[in-house]
């Protein structure tokens, strides 16, 4: 054999983790788990976990066959400490030192920076720009990262009004969805508005105090002035309500209308350098930041 060739009995001529074809049973030779339970997490024709794992992301596969040895992986409740399992990543629940693992490629939550004009709905029967377009637009650029695009349909969490601009987000991660427009996980959300008229050093106070609207008082977490001549003023201002123009209608209640709004924070989820109209997909630690915000 020559120096360039390989030996198809060595190391060079694979890699451990990629050999599929092993009889399951001899995986499981000598192991603790017992198959049959009703609590079994074993799902025969499955993926190894800790490929799993690590096609989510989370480490090299080595790694996290060191994280399942060590207790910290749990699937549909059950605690794994046997690397080898046969898992569904489609159909199951895994979580990491208690944290849900997003292990199907097809469950995905996407950040839009929405223009103004735009409208926060799947369809609209005035013939407008809707968020769907953004959405479906990235579904079709990304249909490459995706097990079956055709099933991926993401819909927007929470609204922003037709004029305002800025951060939403669009997802088919229901459990996630679900908590982040749920009124008891309500998160801090940061607006940059451009309003009339100069801001006098007493607004921010007053909007931390709180502003009496027609639907109650509304208060501002934190506000600061940005900007202030006689021409107009740039305020950013945060909270956690999420009712509806709650920004516009607080700014007005102070003597100071809005010209233009935009949302740039979404609890630990920055707008950044994202363009207007473009979309993006959340980071595996974006998400994990999101989840860890509302519980999940």
């Amino acid at each position: 054999m020559g120096s360039d060739e390989l030996d198809p009995g060595g190391r060079d001529f694979y890699d451990e983790d990629d050999i599929e074809a092993l009889d399951e049973e001899a995986e499981w030779t000598g192991r603790r788990l017992v198959r049959g339970g009703n609590d079994d997490p074993y799902v025969a024709g499955g993926e190894r976990l800790q490929k799993v794992l690590a096609h989510a992301g989370v480490a090299s596969r080595r790694a996290c066959e060191s994280l399942i040895a060590s207790g910290r992986v749990s699937v549909d409740g059950m605690t794994v400490t046997e690397t080898g399992l046969r898992v569904d990543p489609a159909t199951q629940e895994i979580r990491l030192d208690g944290a849900r693992v997003l292990t199907d490629p097809d469950v995905v939550t996407v950040m839009v920076h929405k223009p103004a004009g735009v409208v926060t709905t799947m369809e609209d029967p005035e013939g407008r720009p809707t968020v769907a377009d953004l959405a479906d637009e990235w579904v079709v650029e990304h249909a490459d990262e995706l097990n079956n695009p055709a099933r991926v349909r993401l819909v927007h969490v929470g609204r922003l009004d037709t004029e305002t601009e800025g951060l939403l987000l669009v997802s088919n991660d229901g459990e996630l969805s679900h908590r982040l427009m749920h009124p008891s996980y309500e998160i801090a959300k940061t607006y940059v508005a451009i309003v009339e008229g100069r801001a006098e050093h007493w607004v921010p106070s007053r909007l931390r105090r709180g502003v009496e609207l027609g639907d109650g008082i509304a208060k501002a977490d934190r506000v600061i002035i940005k900007d202030s001549g006689p021409a107009g003023s740039i305020i950013e201002i945060t909270l956690h309500s999420g009712r509806n123009r709650v920004v516009r209608r607080m700014l007005a209640a102070v003597g100071h209308p809005v010209t233009r709004l935009a949302r740039t924070r979404i609890g630990p989820l920055t707008l950044g350098s994202l363009r207007s109209g473009r979309a993006r997909r959340l980071t595996g630690a974006e998400v994990s930041a999101l989840q860890n915000e509302v519980g999940l």
